[in-house]
């Protein structure tokens, strides 16, 4: 005894398949955006402080030129001055001189503090790309799906399907910070 499937079964059976297939990539994509929009604010944030710390580098540098300015001023006014009157000089050029120690100290912490920010801007730029390469391949799986409900056809169902797992891994990658990237990818559309 031969059981027949008839054509309109089939195709509830393909419709189910891409129904099932568009709520669960909506919803990983759903949780993926919350993710990566945290993310982003962390990028935000990322940049913001290195601005900020290259902007008071650059101050603390201003500071010590124009210390180390004062400071040569000052010695050579110092050579002008009768004997008994250098010892309010003396004072103004020991404190230049720790002036300008301490702007020598604070630069190079700060350079480094900056680049830190920097290179956490970077870290976090790795795993949005991994997140917008998500998008991008669940947006593609979710209308290859349409497609699939439309024409009735399983092998465009199996297509985005395909797109869906390569989205779904991208999704993870960036979730769990794995070093999975598509750097020609991110490169051709940068």
């Amino acid at each position: 005894m031969e059981i027949e499937v008839s054509a309109e079964a089939k195709g509830k059976a393909l419709n189910r398949m891409v129904a099932i297939t568009v709520v669960v990539l909506s919803v990983f994509l759903g949780i993926m955006k919350i993710k990566d929009d945290n993310l982003v604010q962390a990028m935000q944030q990322a940049k913001a402080d290195a601005v900020d710390t290259w902007g008071e580098y650059q101050a603390t540098r201003t500071k010590l030129h124009i210390t180390e300015a004062s400071l040569d001023e000052a010695t050579l006014l110092r050579s002008a001055v009768r004997p008994g009157d250098g010892a309010a000089f003396d004072k103004r050029l020991a404190e230049l001189k720790t002036q300008i120690a301490k702007y020598k100290a604070e630069a190079p912490m700060l350079a480094a503090k900056a680049k830190g920010f920097e290179k956490l801007y970077d870290d976090l730029n790795y795993h949005d790309d991994q997140f917008d390469m998500c998008d991008a391949l669940v947006s593609i799986a979710v209308s290859t799906a349409a497609v699939a409900a439309l024409t009735e056809s399983a092998v465009v169902l199996y297509v985005s399907w395909t797109f869906g797992a390569l989205g779904v891994l991208m999704g993870l990658s960036g979730f769990f910070g794995w070093a999975i990237h598509p750097d020609f990818i991110s490169k051709l559309l940068s």
